[in-house]
């Protein structure tokens, strides 16, 4: 999302309802468009989320402040708009962090409002350095300061979370809270000091342009900026123009869906085709994705001739991770349609390595036609058989959110999406269980479709109290389990080296029917013959459906051992 004009402009001077800050703030919240908040409830915080659901906000109430804040970023991913989570203070604070640094890493706008002891309340079982907690994993640290400023903090909190695309907590004071507001409050945001998305050098675009002229083989890699730019056609345009092949981070899948040039996911995720074809181009332009290891394959698919160009908002990124022979500081979106210009402007398009016969070698190399050697069993379903029956139940017209775990391959591989707002890949900080929070506010954002949240056993436990959510709630949910009773990445990067497994093995449970005492609906997968209730669902359910596959846990998956060389 550019950040080129405020959320509701026309408010910038209207009076908002209150008479107290903590209503203050809220009702400025609601003024300038803010229609959904997640959270829980405590005394810091319910007065200004009380003040915001008046002011015409929707509230979901999570069982934990980890999926809360999930929920949000899930929720702002989806939208493109800033997400919102209220918290109490102190220990509802310290609940948000493992989600919070997600949301941080992933450069997710959002406005965590949070309670704050007050500053003479020294010996409060609340007081902690709240300002220093969330600095401390990248958030920014905000304050509503007084009666005077209510409006205009809350109002800068918002702005400033959607302008520098991270999360921006905004610190509640108790004892300000209940001050009077005697003029009700007034909206004075600086619209007009927030600088305009920043456009690229014209002479970067026009050495960017005579490197793609006198590529062969270019290749455009579309990267986090790209989706938060909504950056994919004009990425896609330049492409065609160039006669370049697409690729995304594993962040963005979707963000090129259904161009017979996309090759997918770059990296440890990529087809065997896919690699091969990335590895052979001589320039490759990324847009707002750093080209780590993961996406480079530890630069293995970047050939020692091949000239690079990085286009990215953060001049720090530029070069961080691999050599460049061009840096372009700008918006993604801008500088694709400006490099398409300066293309068109120059006569004829270069050749690139678009060919009729390359589309159809492309399709064929998707995973689903890969070549596995089946290992279901009585007991488990291989993991690759129920990704690709997942794929063929699901179609492509589905959401999917992406736990971290051994598993998060398969629905990488094999699950396919409208577009990149559709693919919520969280694993910026490659921890277990943040998924279904943010699968639950994708659902709530776009009720239309179904979501897929797709989690390993350990992941599913550590946020099983957030099934309740979905089904109090009734959101269009499949929670799909890669179930191998173990931390499975462990079990296979361990064994090997003979330790022991126990402390990451479990005994089976039966997660279908833990989800159907937290009131969705469950199922238990053994084999393809098992997936007739979620035919049944797909069809007629409603409300959130479990599905606990019981993977073979003697798969191993191909990318984990390239995933464990980064420690």
């Amino acid at each position: 999302m550019d950040a080129a004009a405020p959320a509701i402009d026309r408010q910038d001077r209207a009076p908002v309802a209150g008479t107290t800050v903590a209503q203050v703030v809220g009702h400025a919240l609601g003024a300038l468009g803010v229609d959904t908040v997640f959270g829980l409830i405590g005394s810091g915080n319910a007065v200004a989320t009380n003040a915001l659901v008046a002011a015409g906000a929707r509230y979901f109430a999570a069982r934990h402040e980890a999926g809360a804040t999930g929920m949000a970023d899930g929720w702002a991913r989806t939208t493109g708009r800033v997400g919102v989570v209220s918290v109490h203070q102190g220990p509802g604070l310290t609940n948000t962090l493992t989600a919070l640094t997600e949301a941080v890493k992933s450069r997710t706008p959002l406005v965590v409002l949070a309670g704050e002891t007050p500053a003479g309340a020294r010996r409060s079982n609340f007081r902690i350095d709240q300002h220093g907690l969330v600095e401390a994993v990248g958030a920014v640290a905000d304050r509503v300061h007084g009666p005077a400023s209510a409006a205009a903090d809350a109002a800068r909190a918002l702005r400033r979370a959607e302008v520098e695309r991270r999360p921006v907590v905004l610190m509640l004071p108790i004892d300000l809270q209940t001050l009077p507001v005697p003029d009700g409050g007034r909206l004075l945001p600086p619209w007009s000091s927030i600088p305009a998305t920043p456009a690229p050098r014209p002479a970067a675009v026009a050495e960017a342009a005579e490197i793609l002229r006198d590529a062969q083989r270019p290749l455009l890699i579309g990267g986090r900026g790209a989706v938060l730019a909504d950056a994919g056609p004009d990425i896609a345009a330049l492409a065609a123009r160039a006669g370049a092949l697409l690729a995304t981070s594993a962040v963005a899948k979707g963000l090129f869906a259904g161009d017979p040039f996309d090759l997918g996911i770059s990296g440890g995720f990529a087809s065997p085709v896919a690699a091969e074809l990335i590895a052979a181009a001589d320039v490759v332009i990324s847009f707002g994705a750093t080209l780590n290891h993961w996406t480079t394959r530890h630069r293995e698919l970047i050939g020692d001739g091949t000239r690079v160009v990085q286009v990215d908002l953060d001049p720090d990124a530029i070069g961080a991770n691999l050599p460049v022979a061009l840096g372009i500081v700008g918006d993604t979106a801008l500088t694709a349609q400006a490099l398409l210009a300066q293309l068109e402007r120059g006569g004829d398009a270069p050749a690139g390595w678009r060919t009729p016969e390359l589309a159809p070698r492309i399709a064929r190399g998707h995973w689903r036609h890969e070549p596995y050697a089946e290992q279901s069993t009585a007991e488990h379903i291989d993991p690759r058989t129920l990704g690709i029956a997942l794929a063929d139940a699901l179609g492509g017209e589905v959401a999917v959110a992406v736990d971290s775990g051994h598993f998060q391959g398969y629905p990488s591989f094999y699950l396919d999406v409208p577009d990149a707002r559709s693919w919520l890949f969280i694993n910026a900080f490659q921890a277990v269980g943040l998924a279904l929070g943010p699968a639950i506010g994708g659902a709530v954002a776009r009720p239309d479709r179904v979501m897929v949240a797709v989690l390993g056993d350990g992941g599913a436990f550590l946020s099983l109290a957030e099934i309740e959510t979905a089904a109090r709630f009734g959101v269009r949910l499949l929670v799909a389990v890669y179930d191998d009773a173990a931390y499975g990445a462990e079990v296979h990067h361990f064994g090997p080296m003979g330790e022991d497994l126990a402390p990451v093995r479990f005994p089976d449970a039966d997660l279908a029917r833990i989800a159907r005492a937290a009131g969705a609906a469950g199922m238990t997968v053994r084999s393809i013959a098992d997936l007739g209730p979620l035919h049944d669902w797909l069809r007629n359910g409603s409300g959130p459906m479990v599905l606990d596959a019981k993977v073979n846990p003697a798969v191993c998956a191909d990318w984990l051992t390239e995933a464990f060389r980064a420690g």
